[in-house]
């Protein structure tokens, strides 16, 4: 297979306006429940998450409204991509998260959804107004049947309701059925089939290879959906894209609105500052350094790293520097000094 990422860009005539968005790194992304009644054996989400009712914006675990609005202003979010698990099994919760959006942030706040079910006329009715595209993900098993299926009723009853209505699925073998319903839709993604912690033995039962020794990519999956990929409504988003144009622009955003004067912001959007382990109250810092420069904690003082790496042999305590995501995310690398 071809590893180049000259695919990467997508040509936004094909994206939806979620995706539009999404590229930008501008879309909230608000993970509802865990909770789901299928069983994909593709399925990539973590044992954090999966098969638990629990609430992410995203890095964060949450418990309120309130709370997704303050992570969503952290990186000044023009839209939301709800997803799970399955959200219609917690669709009380839905429309009150979706309904906070709504009112914070006004009605060109863009929510898409996502949902492995075929939502009935009752159900989308619930959030009308409230999610502006639905994306169906139906189960691989139901592929073939598409369109005498539930999954196609209930797509054409969501774009008569006024949804922007689409499809999105992973990269597998017999894809080329949606060609069969591709008139009733305004989109259909294929995301690049990856390996994820609770769904390797599964790949590996299945024969399934990683595509490189960086990517969690399937090898082949541009392949088996390349029957397809020809069509103006399809939008082949694949893992590399997501890794290196996706994730980095989300957390610019966010760094941009939380980085303290002296954390670095890197190319990819992660902080780099010093980390002194010490009585952060009482430990002497030299007169002559900005008090821009460093933040006292009882246990620590955080500084620039070029700051603490000058003043190595002068501070107290353990040192080093940490590379993460903003606002207090993920941990990318420690570096002793």
């Amino acid at each position: 297979m071809d590893d180049s990422s000259s695919e990467d860009i997508p040509p936004h005539s094909r994206l939806s306006a979620g995706c539009t968005l999404c590229f930008e790194g501008a879309k909230l992304v608000l993970f509802v429940t865990g909770l789901c009644q299928r069983t994909c054996w593709y399925c990539p989400l973590s044992g954090q998450r999966k098969n638990k009712d629990v609430i992410f914006a995203n890095e964060h675990a949450i418990t309120s409204p309130d709370e997704m609005i303050a992570v969503a202003h952290k990186m000044t979010a023009l839209g939301t991509g709800i997803t799970g698990g399955e959200p219609f099994q917690v669709i009380d919760r839905l429309v009150t998260y979706a309904t906070a959006l709504k009112n914070e942030f006004g009605p060109s706040h863009q929510i898409h959804l996502y949902t492995g079910i075929a939502p009935s006329r009752d159900q989308l009715m619930q959030i009308r107004g409230l999610v502006d595209e639905i994306r169906h993900h139906p189960p691989h098993e139901t592929w073939s049947s598409i369109k005498n299926s539930d999954f196609h009723e209930s797509i054409k009853t969501a774009r008569e309701l006024g949804f922007d209505v689409g499809v999105e699925v992973p990269s597998l073998p017999g894809i080329e059925a949606f060609l069969a319903i591709i008139d009733d839709l305004d989109f259909l993604n294929i995301n690049e089939l990856e390996w994820g912690e609770s769904n390797a033995s599964e790949m590996r039962g299945r024969g399934f290879e990683l595509r490189g020794d960086v990517s969690n990519a399937v090898r082949g999956g541009k392949e088996a959906v390349a029957p397809i990929l020809f069509h103006s409504k399809v939008h082949w988003c694949s893992s590399d894209f997501k890794d290196r144009v996706q994730l980095r622009m989300r957390l610019k955003r966010i760094a941009s609105n939380t980085a303290r004067e002296f954390d670095e912001i890197t190319p990819d959007g992660t902080i780099v500052y010093g980390v002194c382990e010490c009585d952060g109250g009482t430990s002497p810092v030299p007169d002559d350094l900005d008090t821009d420069l460093y933040s006292r904690f009882d246990d620590r003082i955080e500084m620039a790293w070029w700051a603490l790496e000058s003043l190595v042999e002068v501070m107290p305590g353990k040192k080093y520097v940490i590379e993460r995501y903003p606002d207090n995310g993920l941990v990318v690398e420690v570096t002793p000094l």
